[in-house]
Parts: C-alpha cells; sequence; structure tokens
C-alpha cells in the first residue's frame, strides 16, 4: 500500500493529512497553527498590513508532518509515495540570489516587508492602480486574462509597493517567490530564482504570465509600471508547470526532518483554491465555492468551450491552472467569513473591555466567560437570525468590508449598512451581513452565467460549508441553485494530496485520482424558491446601493 501527503497553507494556520493512494481513506490529519501570526506580530491591520513570517511555515510544516505521521501505524512514513503543497495565494516574499526569503537574513528577520506578503495584505492599492492605467495603454494589454483588472493582492503590485517603500530591502532584493513554489523548492533542494519550479496556477493567474506572450509581462511594460522593477524578470521564469507534474525528491535533511525518505516525490505546488476544486471532485459545469474567510471560486472548462472568450473582471483563466488539459478560471470575494469575524469583535468589545475589571468574579472564571460567551456569539446570531422573516424591506448590506475581489476587482471599495431603525436588533444586523455575502456570490455567479459558462452545480467546502447551516441555506436561496458539501474537512490538503499522487506516478491523471480518491458529499442545500423570489428584490437592491457607494466615494 501506496500513501499521499496533502498539505494545505491557510491564512491562520497549515493542515496535513495522509490518505491511501489507492481508496483516499484519510489515515490522520492534523494542524499546526503560525506561533508569530496568532502572537499579531508583523501585521497592522489599519494600514491593511499582512505579513507572514518563513519560520512559521516551516516551523509548522514539520510540526504537523511529525503529527500526522505520529498518529499513522508506525513505520508508515516508508511507504509515503508523494507529498504535494496547497497555499493561499498571493503571498510572495521577495528574495536574494541563492533565492533565500530575506527574512531569513538576520538582518531582515523582523523586517516586515522581508517576510511573505498575505494574500488578505492591500497596502498596494497604488500600485495596481498604475498596472491597471500602464496596461490599458500598452500595446500588449496583459491583464488580458486576468479579468482585465490587476489587483493589490496579487504580486507585482505587492512587490513594486515593498521595493518603493524600504531601500534596505531593495538593495537586497534579486527575485520573489510565491508561497506555493518556495515550499516545494526548499524541500527539493532548488530555490534559486532562475530554475525554481513555477506554479502554472500563480503565474497564470497572479503574475500575468501567459504562454501567448512567452511568459511574465516584458521589461518594457514593468520598467513603465515601477523602474525599480528594472531586471527582475531576467532572474525569474518563462516557463510554469501544472500540478501533475514532479519538481524532485526530498532532499535527504528535508527526509530527516519529516520523519520521511528522500524516495518521497514533491509536487508542483498551487493555490488552495484550486487544489480544494480538485479535492471536491470538480469537473466541467461545477462551481466550487472555498468558504472560509474569504471565498475563492473555481469553475473549469474544456479548451474548445472557451476558446477566443474573455470574462472579464474575473481573476483569471489560464490553461491547467486547476486541472491539466482544461482552462481554470477563478473568481471569489475578499471577503466573507471575516466579514461575520468583524461584527462579532464589535460585539465583543466590552465584554473584553469591562468584564476583566470586574472585582467580584475571580480571574480564571473571568477568563473562561469570555472565552465561551466570545464562541457562542456567531452560533446565537444564527438561530436568531434564521427566525426572522425574509423581508425586502429588511436592513441591507454591502459586502466589501475588506474590498471586493469580483466582479470587478476594487480593494478601495468600502461596505455599508442601510435601512437601520430604531427596532434593528444584532440579530437584524448579522441577517443583512450574511444575505450581503450571499449577493456578493451571485454577483459572481451572474458574471459567469453572463459570459457563457454553465453552470449545472454548486459545490461548497471548507469551514463554513460544514459548520453553518444558516450561512449555506441563505446563499443556496439567494442562488436558487442547490448547493452539495464536500463530505471531507479538509478538501484542500485531499486535493494536494492527489496531485501528489499523480506527481509520483500512482494514477496516469489527476481526473483518475480523484475518481479513486474522492470521498464524496455530506449533504445538499436545497433553495427556498419563495425566498428565492424575495432575495431577487432585495439583490437589486444590493447591486443599485454599491453602484451608489462607487459612485459617491470615487466618481465612477
Amino acid at each position: 500500500m501506496k500513501y499521499v501527503i496533502g498539505v494545505d497553507y491557510g491564512t491562520d494556520s497549515v493542515r496535513a493529512l495522509i490518505a491511501e493512494a489507492e481508496t483516499g481513506r484519510e489515515v490522520a490529519s492534523a494542524v499546526s497553527y503560525y506561533k508569530r501570526w496568532s502572537e499579531g506580530k508583523y501585521c497592522n491591520p489599519r494600514q491593511n498590513r499582512y505579513r507572514q513570517h518563513p519560520l512559521d511555515y516551516v516551523e509548522s510544516l514539520e510540526a504537523v508532518i511529525k503529527a500526522i505521521l505520529a498518529k499513522s501505524p508506525e513505520g508508515m512514513g516508508k511507504q509515503v509515495a508523494g507529498i504535494s503543497f496547497d497555499t493561499t495565494g498571493s503571498t510572495p516574499a521577495l528574495t536574494d540570489r541563492e533565492g533565500n526569503v530575506l527574512a531569513l537574513r538576520p538582518e531582515f528577520a523582523d523586517n516586515p516587508n522581508a517576510m511573505f506578503i498575505l494574500w488578505k495584505d492591500h497596502t498596494a492599492i497604488e500600485e495596481a492602480e498604475i498596472i491597471n492605467r500602464v496596461a490599458r495603454q500598452w500595446p500588449v494589454n496583459y491583464t488580458a486574462y486576468e479579468g482585465g483588472i490587476y489587483s493589490s493582492e496579487w504580486v507585482w503590485a505587492k512587490v513594486a509597493h515593498v521595493l518603493k517603500t524600504d531601500g534596505s530591502i531593495r538593495e537586497a532584493a534579486y527575485g520573489w517567490v510565491e508561497h506555493c513554489d518556495w515550499m516545494p523548492g526548499l524541500l527539493t533542494g532548488n530555490t534559486k530564482p532562475e530554475s525554481l519550479v513555477r506554479s502554472r496556477c500563480a503565474a497564470g493567474h497572479k503574475a500575468m504570465w501567459m504562454k501567448e506572450w512567452d511568459g511574465l509581462p516584458s521589461e518594457d511594460f514593468l520598467v513603465e509600471v515601477e523602474p525599480l522593477l528594472k531586471d527582475f524578470r531576467k532572474h525569474l521564469y518563462t516557463d510554469t508547470y501544472t500540478s501533475d507534474v514532479k519538481v524532485g525528491n526530498l532532499t535527504t535533511e528535508w527526509a530527516e526532518r519529516l520523519g520521511l525518505t528522500t524516495d518521497v516525490v514533491v509536487g508542483v505546488g498551487a493555490f488552495d483554491c484550486h487544489m480544494g476544486a480538485v479535492g471536491a471532485e470538480i469537473g466541467p459545469e461545477s462551481f466550487v465555492r472555498v468558504i472560509g474567510t474569504s471565498t475563492c471560486d473555481v469553475m473549469v472548462v474544456p479548451c474548445e468551450e472557451i476558446e477566443g472568450k474573455l470574462i472579464p473582471g474575473i481573476c483569471g483563466q489560464v490553461d491547467g491552472s486547476v486541472i491539466p488539459g482544461m482552462i481554470g478560471l477563478e473568481a471569489g470575494q475578499s471577503g466573507f467569513g471575516d466579514i461575520y469575524a468583524w461584527f462579532k469583535s464589535v460585539l465583543a468589545w466590552p465584554i473584553e473591555q469591562i468584564v476583566p475589571a470586574f472585582s467580584q468574579i475571580d480571574p480564571q472564571t473571568k477568563s473562561v466567560l469570555i472565552a465561551d460567551t466570545i464562541d457562542r456569539i456567531i452560533p446565537r446570531l444564527s438561530e436568531e437570525a434564521a427566525r426572522i422573516p425574509v423581508s425586502d424591506t429588511s436592513e441591507l448590506a454591502t459586502d466589501w468590508m475588506n474590498g471586493r475581489r469580483t466582479p470587478d476587482a476594487s480593494q478601495l471599495v468600502k461596505g455599508t449598512i442601510t435601512g437601520l431603525t430604531l427596532g434593528t436588533t444584532a440579530p437584524h444586523i448579522f441577517k443583512a451581513l450574511v444575505e450581503a455575502t450571499a449577493f456578493g456570490s451571485k454577483a459572481i455567479v451572474d458574471r459567469f452565467i453572463e459570459n457563457g459558462i454553465r453552470i449545472e452545480r454548486v459545490i461548497g467546502i471548507g469551514g463554513i460549508s460544514l459548520k453553518s447551516p444558516y450561512v449555506m441555506q441563505t446563499l443556496a436561496d439567494v442562488l436558487g441553485m442547490p448547493i452539495k458539501v464536500a463530505r471531507t474537512e479538509h478538501a484542500c490538503a485531499f486535493g494536494a494530496a492527489m496531485f501528489a499522487a499523480v506527481a509520483a506516478g500512482l494514477y496516469p491523471a489527476v481526473e483518475d485520482a480523484q475518481k479513486a480518491m474522492g470521498q464524496g458529499f455530506s449533504h445538499e442545500y436545497q433553495p427556498d424558491m419563495n425566498r428565492h423570489a424575495v432575495y431577487g428584490k432585495l439583490y437589486e437592491k444590493y447591486r443599485s446601493i454599491g453602484k451608489s457607494t462607487e459612485e459617491l466615494l470615487f466618481g465612477k
């Protein structure tokens, strides 16, 4: 029996699982939280700055692999055939000539600009605007396959911003690397910028890579965007690879550190949502939603069905970014679960700030009381919100608290809540926020359908899909479509494990691995079409308020 490992790097933690390659049966899984990130280091939410130290990734990897092997039968580490990684993205970092992430050098150990710039970092809004302005005037529109709008969440904007704002980094930087490329390179001993194996998924969706213009945007274009980008292109890459490809084998050092062998094949990495879609058994006409702090929506379309068609305002269409041989389409929302977490923190403020001062309660009881109360906020809000009738005159929100990813990316837009009265309660506001995230989802579905992309089934994966029935039912009602929920709690890691099995030569193609290893679905949410009709009226108001907000703030 052969086994494979899938490693899923999320926003707060890394998750890994070991599975039977023949059946997909999960043997063991584990989670390791990033130590420095958990302490709030290197981030400034008020400035939209979110950075992660590479040591968080390395230390958590060792911890999580050792944890799953400890839960597995003795000696299983010797039977592992392959390992693959998915990560958040675009999450790049600047490197030196050897491919060392600059934060691993002593002089930059505590410099946030030397670290990985997390997907949700929005410090590069100005640089993204410059990229879009130059692209509109350039003979070749390098944003054409990126939905026509480049986002501040993506690599070139982030790199340009760091180079402009930090002279010490500017002097040391030689290249850049995406997190999903760095992990395979690190474990196989090849991180040099010019020879590092690069993911088709990351390059095509976030770096404007495309075969038809011989790789990355031209040197002239990049220098026009930001003169400090000069020479970066020649230090990077021309070729990219799909995730069924082998990068190499574990080095002796990493085999010993992880408790595996040098026979373990390491596959090409990709972004979490793309591998998660594979883990959820995506196929043509499937709309897969990875629902967590944000959402990422993924589809695959046969090449002949989309030939010559460019879908505006999405996060890219790239050959082989999800399943080799098909066009991968990506969209998503910059805020989903994060919006609920924001409202929870607003409500929790007096609990956290006032209760600790109570002298009548002993410290241990206060600590338990605070933690338990905060944990119950979202479940209780969900219960009460579900009891409120759906009405086209109720409170209404837009879901742009963290900007808008799709359709039509803009990190400048702001969220709104309207229709408040003295009768509005916390559950009413929560209901409006949940409906807003569902309306944002519908806007994405409508954009695909308007451009001739067929959607026959909706699949949900991620924590919210499995743990928030109220949110999922609202989403089904707004879309007017059934939503299947993937059975596995670890769809992204499962997708990585499937790719590991293919890279290791255990299956000829990803589709074969899906059929053998897929875990099916736990349940299905059916839409209430009466509520769907009411939501149709609310959705039109949502669009109108969103349009008015943009016109008021930006004159658009």
